[in-house]
Parts: structure tokens; sequence; C-alpha cells
């Protein structure tokens, strides 16, 4: 446990963080997941909506900082291949 009040302060944000980030890439899976069904099931006109939808997620993970930037470019670079693939 903690011994001083800042140590307890930065504990409980953390937590809070942790939370914050699990919740947001989980969104983030589910998202993808949900992009690569339409790219399986061969429907590129939902697949293109739904590649938007995950740029979005993408972005607003990056700017909270839960993702780097650099990681976000390369996932949102295999998403646009894949869908180009079909």
């Amino acid at each position: 446990m903690p011994q001083s009040k800042s140590a307890a302060k930065r504990l409980r944000q953390d937590e809070i963080r942790r939370q914050r980030n699990r919740s947001v890439k989980s969104a983030l899976k589910t998202r993808n997941r949900i992009f690569l069904d339409q790219i399986n099931g061969g429907e590129k006109e939902n697949a293109i909506i739904e590649l938007n939808k995950v740029y979005s997620s993408l972005d607003k993970a990056t700017a909270r900082g839960v993702i780097k930037k650099n990681t976000a470019a390369r996932k949102k670079s295999q998403l646009a291949r894949k869908l180009n693939s079909i």
C-alpha cells in the first residue's frame, strides 16, 4: 500500500486510467472484428463504412494516449490493404 498521500492519489489515478484504456482497447478490437466480418462476407460497401468507424476509433484512442501514433498508422494501413484485396 502507498505510504504517502501523493502515492495513494497516483494509485487511484492509475487504476482509473487502466480501466479506461482497457475499455477503449476492447472497443477497438470489437470494431476491428466487425470490419473483418464485413470483409470475409464480401460486403465491400458495408466494409467501407465500417472502416471509417475503425479509423475514427483509432484516431480517438491515439488522441487519448491509449495507443501510439505509429501503431494507429500501422493498423490503418493493414486494414486498408485488406479492404483493397477484395
